[in-house]
């Protein structure tokens, strides 16, 4: 039997540290990168008195009826369909290109690493937030809005400032085509009489919590894995370690949960229906552990070179078992 991956081919090296360890196990991967269909793969899906259902990459043929396990990562298809081609077209194109894959992942009978219904649920950090109170995690208080109004009485609430971040991932480009990341960022007063903007683009607000170190939680089936990183030793990442990622690549050392907060986590898990989830956690200096978010198809390949976490072994594992 045979475990499908479905990615696109810019992914990072989580996806060859996966394959290697399914294999290690003695396992079967066939890696699906998704913005090669359809100008590169081709899929055939037949049902007539028998039902077939092949994928063909370069030379390789799968038969659907063999893959036991699917681990969905990332999804980019039609990213080589040519802009060259009539706009309208080529977005019909890509519509029906993303529903025949969607059909196609749908109908796989084996398990599924995670559904994408659970995927698309858990990825409203909103009812995140929702969960994690009534399961008893600490969370920092939060306003979404495009009210400005609101947004000056909730400052006046967050007696040690706050921060301001998107509810959705996304870049911005600049004229040059590079990106820039919208990154988690203080508010200052003078910030808060320039709010006119939110009339076009609600944002989200949290109270700025005191860091003595920031926590990555990489959840695979069971087993709770977590890093710790002390953000606060660089200026640029005392916000957001993230503006900061390559110098702290090697920062990052193995940290337990108290055992109260990881049932919870797990727990968290459950009512999303997720096997996977990478969970960003705020330890305070006075030891509380503030739950900010789960995502359910976050990175975790820096983890596995320093401080060594066994992610991959864990995630090749819950896909064979």
């Amino acid at each position: 039997m045979t475990v499908l991956i479905i990615t696109h081919s810019q992914d990072n090296e989580s996806i060859p540290l996966v394959i290697q360890a399914i294999e290690a196990q003695g396992g079967k991967a066939f890696r699906f990168d998704t913005d090669r269909f359809p100008t590169e793969v081709q899929l055939d899906v037949y049902y007539a008195g028998s039902e077939r259902v092949t994928l063909r990459v370069d030379d390789q043929t799968l038969d659907l009826s063999e893959v036991s396990a699917v681990w969905y990562r990332r999804i980019a298809i039609g990213a080589k369909i040519p802009d060259s081609m009539d706009k309208q077209m080529r977005q019909a194109s890509i519509q029906e290109s993303r529903v025949t894959i969607q059909g196609m992942i749908a109908s796989i009978q084996g398990f599924h690493l995670d559904p994408l219904p659970n995927i698309r649920r858990a990825e409203n950090k909103q009812l995140q937030l929702q969960v994690a109170r009534k399961l008893g995690l600490d969370t920092p208080r939060t306003l979404t809005t495009n009210n400005p109004k609101a947004v000056k009485q909730f400052a006046e609430e967050c007696q040690q400032g706050m921060i301001t971040k998107m509810l959705s991932s996304f870049a911005i480009y600049d004229e040059q085509g590079l990106e820039k990341v919208v990154f988690t960022n203080p508010i200052s007063s003078e910030d808060l009489d320039n709010l006119d903007g939110l009339r076009f683009c609600p944002m989200t607000f949290q109270e700025k919590i005191p860091k003595a170190l920031e926590l990555r939680t990489i959840i695979v089936g069971k087993r709770v894995l977590t890093a710790a990183v002390d953000s606060q030793a660089l200026d640029k990442a005392r916000y957001d370690w993230r503006k900061q990622g390559i110098a702290l690549l090697d920062a990052w050392e193995a940290y337990t949960l108290p055992q109260d907060v990881e049932d919870k986590l797990l727990k968290l898990m459950a009512e999303f229906g997720l096997n996977y989830g990478a969970i960003d956690i705020i330890l305070t200096p006075d030891g509380r552990h503030i739950f900010l978010e789960v995502n359910p198809v976050g990175e975790f390949f820096w983890l596995e070179r320093c401080p060594g976490l066994p992610i991959s072994q864990a995630i090749a594992e819950v896909l064979q078992n």
